[in-house]
C-alpha cells in the first residue's frame, strides 16, 4: 500500500565500497572513464553486489488527459492521448521501438483520459476519472482522485526490476508540468512555459498567461508538494510520483527521462528526500524550463540530445550506457590480472 512517507530502501555502503576499490585496480589511469566509473559504484551500493548486471528494465507509460487544454494550450487535439496509447501498444511509437529493441518489460497505464480506450495487450486501464479539471477554474484532481493515482503509480513497479523508467503521454502535460514547477520553485509562467508539442511564439506566450492564472487560482492554499501536486498536476503526472516513491522504497533505481518526468520526479523528492539516492537523470530535453531544473536538483544528466518527445524515450536511449559502464567495470581485467604496470612502475597486487 502507498505511503509517501515510507523510508526508502538502504543501499549497501559495503558494495560500493569493494567497487570503488576495483575501479582503482583497473587497466586504466583512475577517473579516465569518467561518470561510468560513478555509475558502477552506484548499482554497485544499489544491488548489494562489487559487480553488478543490468537485465530488467521495466518502462510504464502512464497516459491521462488534461482540463487545461480547454484553453487552446497544445498544438494537438487530446484525440490524440487515446491514438497514441494504441500507438504505444500496437509497437508503433518510440519508445514502444527502443523498449522492443532492448528488451525492456514494457507497459502502458491509462490513468484517465476523455474518451474510452478498448481493451488492448500491454495495456493496464486504471481510469481514475475523464482527465483531469481545468486547473485555472480549480483543483485538478479531489483528494480521493490524487491517491489512487499515487496507489497506481506504486503498484506499477516491478519489486524484480533493476531499472525503472516512467513515460508518459497526454496531450497538455507539459503545461501542467510546468505549472507545478512554478509552484514548487514559486516561480512565473514566463519562467517555465515551453514550447511543448510545437508551440510558436505566440503559444508559448499565451500558455505562459494560462499558467499564471492556474498560480494565481490557487495562490494562498497549501503549499506541501502533494497539495501542489493536486492542484496544478496531472492524473499521469501523480502516477509518476507514486512510482518514483514506490521504487526507491523497494530499491529499485529509477532513469529519469524528461522534463514532465524531472517535474514529477522533484515532486516526489520533496516529500521523501531519500528518493534522489536512486535517481539517475538521463537527458536534457529541449523543453525550456528543464536545464533550470537539473540545475535547482543539482543533477547532471547523462545525454544532451535536444529530445522533447517524452514517452520515457529519452530515458531508453541511455540505459545502453548504464549496461556498457556495468561492462567495464565487470569485464576490464585489473592490473595485477593483466601484468601490467600501474604508474608506480609495480603490478598491482604484486609482493614488495
Amino acid at each position: 500500500m502507498f505511503a509517501a512517507d515510507a523510508p526508502v530502501a538502504a543501499r549497501s555502503k559495503a558494495a560500493a565500497q569493494a567497487a570503488r576499490v576495483r575501479q582503482r585496480q583497473l587497466t586504466k589511469p583512475p577517473g579516465s572513464l569518467g561518470m561510468l566509473e560513478d555509475l558502477a559504484v552506484r548499482f554497485a551500493g544499489w544491488q548489494g553486489c562489487v559487480t553488478p548486471v543490468l537485465e530488467r528494465v521495466a518502462v510504464r507509460v502512464f497516459a491521462a488527459d488534461h482540463g487545461v487544454c480547454a484553453h487552446g494550450i497544445s498544438a494537438f487535439p487530446q484525440a490524440v492521448t487515446c491514438q497514441m496509447i494504441a500507438n504505444f501498444c500496437a509497437g508503433g511509437a518510440a519508445i514502444s521501438v527502443l523498449s522492443r529493441a532492448q528488451g525492456f518489460d514494457f507497459a502502458v497505464w491509462n490513468m484517465g483520459t476523455i474518451e474510452p480506450v478498448p481493451a488492448m495487450p500491454g495495456l493496464i486501464d486504471r481510469q481514475v476519472a475523464a482527465g483531469s479539471a481545468d486547473i485555472c477554474r480549480g483543483p485538478a484532481m479531489t483528494a480521493a482522485q490524487l491517491r489512487a493515482c499515487l496507489q497506481a503509480g506504486w503498484e506499477a513497479v516491478p519489486p524484480q526490476a533493476q531499472l525503472f523508467i516512467g513515460g508518459e503521454m497526454g496531450i497538455g502535460n507539459t503545461t501542467a508540468a510546468a505549472a507545478l514547477m512554478a509552484a514548487l520553485y514559486d516561480l512565473d509562467g514566463a519562467a517555465v512555459a515551453g514550447a511543448g508539442t510545437g508551440l510558436d511564439a505566440a503559444g508559448v506566450a499565451h500558455k505562459t498567461a494560462v499558467i499564471d492564472t492556474a498560480l494565481a487560482r490557487h495562490r494562498g492554499g497549501e503549499r506541501d508538494s502533494l497539495s501542489q501536486l493536486r492542484c496544478l498536476g496531472g492524473l499521469e503526472i501523480a502516477a509518476l510520483v507514486g512510482a518514483f516513491l514506490g521504487a526507491a522504497q523497494r530499491g529499485v533505481p529509477v532513469l529519469v527521462d524528461g522534463f514532465i518526468g524531472g517535474v514529477a520526479l522533484a515532486c516526489a523528492a520533496r516529500v521523501n528526500p531519500g528518493v534522489l539516492d536512486w535517481t539517475l537523470f538521463a537527458h536534457c530535453s529541449a523543453e525550456r524550463a528543464h536545464r533550470d531544473l537539473l540545475r535547482r536538483l543539482d543533477v547532471r544528466p547523462l545525454l544532451d540530445l535536444d529530445m522533447r518527445l517524452g514517452e520515457g524515450s529519452g530515458a531508453a536511449l541511455a540505459v545502453p550506457i548504464l549496461r556498457q559502464a556495468l561492462a567495464l567495470h565487470s569485464g576490464m581485467a585489473t592490473f595485477a590480472a593483466a601484468g601490467v604496470s600501474d604508474k608506480q612502475g609495480s603490478k598491482k597486487g604484486d609482493k614488495k
